[in-house]
């Protein structure tokens, strides 16, 4: 008789085993929203990250893509419209979402707010939160006037696998 079991693969270097909980996680106030790093690159070998997101209604960010990364959402809370590629799309509490890399999408609060655990394969955005947001030791949406959005200057997104879109905002056809 033989055994057709394969081998366990060995841990990738740098992945060390953790407990992580959103009320003691590292977080931050950036873009009017609380982030809270459950999973950062560095403790997961790069291979993946997880934050766990607060936002206010109609907060999101434009279109975009992220060229290096899968992104996914799991919806804790509230409810969000997105573009997904050329489709509009809601979820709500329950909905899972994958973005594929180099899917171009985009999402706005329509909730008085929305709770969801974002994640990103491999780990990506949670370094731009670390190094371009305020941290804080609340755990609630920042204060209206802690300030703008960090300057991202040009070429600045790439560096963390991002490309922001140009063009109109199908879900801002205001301009917001």
């Amino acid at each position: 008789m033989t055994d057709d079991t394969k081998a366990a693969l060995p841990p990738i270097p740098g992945s060390v085993p953790f407990i992580a909980n959103a009320d003691t996680a590292p977080a931050y106030w950036m873009a009017d929203v609380l982030w809270m790093v459950l999973a950062d690159g560095n403790q997961t070998g790069g291979r993946f990250s997880l934050m766990e997101q607060l936002l206010p209604k109609g907060s999101g960010p434009g279109p975009h893509k992220h060229t290096w990364s899968d992104e996914t959402f799991y919806m804790l809370d509230g409810e969000i419209t997105l573009l997904l590629g050329d489709e509009i799309k809601t979820a709500r509490k329950g909905d899972f979402i994958l973005v594929p890399r180099n899917t171009t999408h985009a999402f706005r609060v329509d909730s008085e707010t929305a709770c969801f655990l974002n994640g990103y394969t491999p780990a990506s955005m949670e370094a731009l939160v670390i190094e371009r947001g305020t941290p804080t030791t609340e755990r609630v949406l920042p204060p209206k006037n802690i300030g703008s959005p960090p300057t991202m200057r040009p070429g600045m997104p790439g560096r963390y696998g991002m490309d922001a879109l140009p063009g109109p905002d199908p879900l801002r056809p205001d301009g917001r």
